[in-house]
């Protein structure tokens, strides 16, 4: 194998390869000896059919085999000798013209990873902000669950039903006079006001009572996910059974044993569990927030724009499927568009940091161990369909690069602990209000917060007022919408999650593609529901 360099600019770097005809045609010479006991022939005898006579007959596959072979090896080499460590996988081009029997010149191209002194981890200083587990707060988590299992109760036959009351209604939707699949259906409870369905369907039910038959005109919105009934103008002829009215929820004995507790002393238990996690999650989150703006601060280095731009790809492929969803999704891109450079520079950050950690990681042992590997993948396999679990599994055994996509989030929360301890941190005891202040707080000093600062707070960048702020994120589990076979239904609305979405983590120092199961899930057949926003 022959290598010239031909180009040595910044981390960018491109070789030419030669393969010589003599190295691809020995490794047909080994091929035909590996595959001779197997080769069968009429007129002789297995395992003995002549080198010449297997040339001939598989000699284009075993040729090709051969080439691909070489080319692997010699990038391979190539690298080893070179001692390159490339950012994404290199881009290798075989050049035109090649024939059997003739040299292979190759062109070699690839974005290396920058030289980084090993980071010093000396002098960190956080603060970590603590907020007690105390009975106000676990009753106010009670009281939280308590409202999100809203009960309802019979109303009187003349009630008519207002915004917060609850209609079980029969229904059968039409459009321009023909019935749609799944757009009938009996006994399906609506709470009016809650979002639940398309716009304006649960309005139209406002004053109705039992035994009214109302019909109902909507739009479905132009992003249905169902192609014939995009934008569609459709009516629904429904029929009111029962109107009912919300129930108070009494905290005590009986309603901890309505959830299958003991007692409501057992309940507070529980909670408080589940309150000390989030106010540590939420703990957790303001230190490495503060971890990563120092190392940020304190590192400056160029990073590979190949890397860079995947992780803008992603950022903003995710930024735009949230724009969708928006109530005005054109102002919304246009508000997106004028951002576009500080999301880029969200990109830039994320992939430094990743870089750091990971050079951080290496230069001091952390390591994700096999058991916690296998948990991870055993866990991803949970996405899946039960018969496509094992062929996921096999993928990512089998692909390293996928297997270091499902294990970077692991290992950078294995570094970030692992700073933690050598970190000098002094503890301060705050309320929660305060605790999400802090996480929420912009700041001043022009930091773009986003990927790889570690910020989990919904918020534009801060030379930008967002026209909507959306919600801070909670550090509670929150469980998915599950699909009703119902008209008009549609998922919970859910703000374009801006910044948010984006400043998760730090991006891996090498990232895969994400990984897919052999067979995809099927989709759920409710044809009238709009799409479940997705995490």
């Amino acid at each position: 194998m022959k290598t010239v360099e031909t180009l040595n600019e910044g981390l960018k770097r491109e070789f030419r390869v030669t393969i010589t005809a003599k190295d691809i045609d020995a490794r047909v010479d080994d091929e035909v000896k590996n595959i001779a006991p197997t080769v069968r022939m009429p007129g002789f005898r297995p395992g003995k059919v002549p080198p010449n006579l297997i040339r001939k007959m598989h000699g284009a596959a075993l040729s090709a085999d051969a080439l691909n072979k070489a080319i692997d090896q010699s990038v391979r080499d190539l690298m080893a000798k070179e001692k390159l460590r490339p950012a994404l996988q290199p881009a290798v081009t075989l050049a035109d013209g090649y024939e059997t029997g003739k040299d292979a010149e190759l062109t070699v191209a690839l974005e290396v990873l920058p030289d980084i002194e090993t980071p010093s981890i000396d002098g960190l200083k956080l603060e970590r902000l603590t907020v007690p587990a105390d009975d106000k707060a676990v009753m106010a988590k009670i009281e939280e669950f308590a409202a999100q299992m809203k009960r309802f109760e019979e109303a009187p036959k003349t009630k008519k039903a207002a915004t917060g009351d609850q209609v079980i209604i029969d229904f059968a939707g039409s459009v321009d006079g023909v019935a749609f699949d799944g757009g009938t259906g009996e006994d399906m409870a609506v709470e009016i006001g809650s979002g639940q369905l398309i716009p304006g369907f649960e309005d139209q039910l406002i004053g109705a009572k039992v035994g009214d038959e109302k019909t109902v005109k909507v739009t479905f919105p132009d992003e249905y996910p169902v192609e014939n009934l995009k934008g569609a103008k459709a009516e629904f002829a429904v029929t009111v059974k029962e109107v009912k009215v919300p129930a108070a929820s009494k905290i005590d004995d009986e309603f901890a044993k309505s959830l299958g507790l003991e007692s409501l002393d057992k309940l507070k238990e529980l909670m408080k569990d589940q309150v000390e996690q989030e106010l540590n999650g939420l703990t957790r989150t303001y230190m490495k927030r503060k971890l990563l703006d120092q190392l940020a601060a304190a590192h400056d280095f160029d990073v590979p724009p190949t890397m860079v731009e995947a992780e803008f790809g992603q950022i903003w492929q995710q930024l735009e499927q949230e724009v969708e969803r928006e109530d005005d999704p054109a102002a919304a891109k246009a508000e997106l568009e004028s951002d576009r450079d500080d999301y880029h520079a969200i990109a830039v950050r994320r992939v430094r940091l990743g870089l750091l950690l990971s050079e951080i990681g290496q230069a001091h042992g952390v390591q994700v161990s096999q058991q916690e590997m296998q948990r991870l993948i055993m866990q991803a396999a949970q996405q899946y369909r039960p018969e496509d679990r094992g062929r996921f599994m096999e993928y990512v055994q089998q692909d390293a690069l996928a297997a270091a996509q499902l294990r970077a989030p692991l290992y950078e929360d294995k570094v970030v602990d692992f700073l933690f301890e050598k970190a000098e941190i002094s503890d301060r005891e705050v309320t929660r209000e305060e605790l999400e202040a802090a996480i929420e707080a912009d700041d001043d000093s022009g930091h773009v917060h986003g990927p790889g600062c570690g910020h989990d707070h919904d918020h534009k960048p801060a030379k930008k007022a967002a026209a909507k702020k959306p919600a801070a994120k909670k550090a509670e589990v929150k469980e998915e919408a599950k699909a009703e076979e119902a008209p008009a239904k549609k998922a919970p609305a859910k703000k374009a999650a801006a910044k948010a979405e984006a400043e998760e983590k730090p991006a891996a120092a090498k990232k895969a593609a994400p990984a897919k199961a052999a067979a995809e899930k099927p989709a759920a057949k409710a044809p009238a529901k709009k799409a479940a926003a997705k995490k």
